[in-house]
């Protein structure tokens, strides 16, 4: 069975992408629209690896990170944070808080999926 991947975006069009490009390599894939969604999403399965979005309403990426983190089951779950954001701060938030990775939109499906793949080696 593929690795399950935990997308979180208030996008749909950019979740889709993400989407296809991770079910086209095999991975099995959960779509949240928020951080608040992606919580209740995070119900003890399996998730392998997890992408969200730096800004969001309700509640947003690096909140969303800080909360995951606390939960046991995903304490040691990769993160990466895939987002418009650039500046040096939230980047560094988003490591302090966990985020194994810093992906900037748009990205390119071969960038998104090297990145994937080394994190969950």
């Amino acid at each position: 069975m593929g690795k399950t991947i935990l997308i979180v975006d208030d996008s749909a069009s950019l979740r889709q992408i993400v989407k296809l490009t991770l079910t086209g390599a095999g991975y099995t894939v959960i779509e949240a629209g928020d951080g608040k969604e992606a919580l209740g999403k995070t119900d003890g399965q399996k998730i392998h690896l997890i992408i969200s979005d730096v800004n969001m309403p309700n509640m947003d990426g690096l909140t969303f990170l800080q909360e995951v983190k606390k939960i046991p089951a995903y304490k040691f779950t990769p993160v990466i944070m895939l987002t418009t954001e650039t500046s040096d701060e939230k980047k560094k938030a988003g490591q302090m808080g966990g985020a194994k990775a810093w992906v900037v939109k748009p990205f390119q499906p071969a960038q998104m999926l090297a990145a994937v793949s080394k994190l969950l080696m």
